[in-house]
């Protein structure tokens, strides 16, 4: 057996909220999509991201429960350099969205935030810092 990432789905209380937090992000989805009870779209390099609302989940799944204590997982965004990580996360905390973790330089070498979309849910934001040797330039 041969299996392939393909897909993420998000189970999300409100579509429409959800919908308009990723599109702030640049994923492509079409307005008439806010009211479906599932939408999909193509990400770049041919993955998909889902969205189902809690209600269409417990139709197949009537004992679905939301994760309790944190969450189970995170998306991440790469952002052009650091200082779109840092105007993408103001971008988002001034549109409404909470902010989780402000912009900082990660040890890992990457400026990072970390911003909470309508359910919850953390979305990082990051992009390498500059070499070490190009910030004593």
């Amino acid at each position: 057996m041969t299996t392939r990432p393909a897909l993420v789905e998000l189970v999300v209380a409100d579509m429409a909220a959800s919908l308009a937090f990723y599109r702030r992000l640049g994923i492509d989805v079409p307005a008439d999509a806010d009211g479906q009870p599932h939408v999909d779209a193509e990400l770049p390099g041919g993955m998909r991201i889902a969205w189902d609302t809690v209600e269409t989940v417990r139709s197949f799944d009537p004992d679905w429960t939301p994760p309790r204590g944190g969450h189970a997982m995170a998306l991440a965004f790469a952002c052009d350099d650091p200082g779109d990580v840092d105007r993408t996360h103001a971008e988002l905390v001034d549109a409404g969205y909470r902010s989780h973790k402000d912009p900082w330089d990660a040890f890992w070498g990457m400026r990072y935030a970390v911003v909470h979309d309508p359910d919850g849910n953390p979305v990082d934001l990051f992009a390498p810092l500059p070499a070490a040797a190009d910030q004593s330039a």
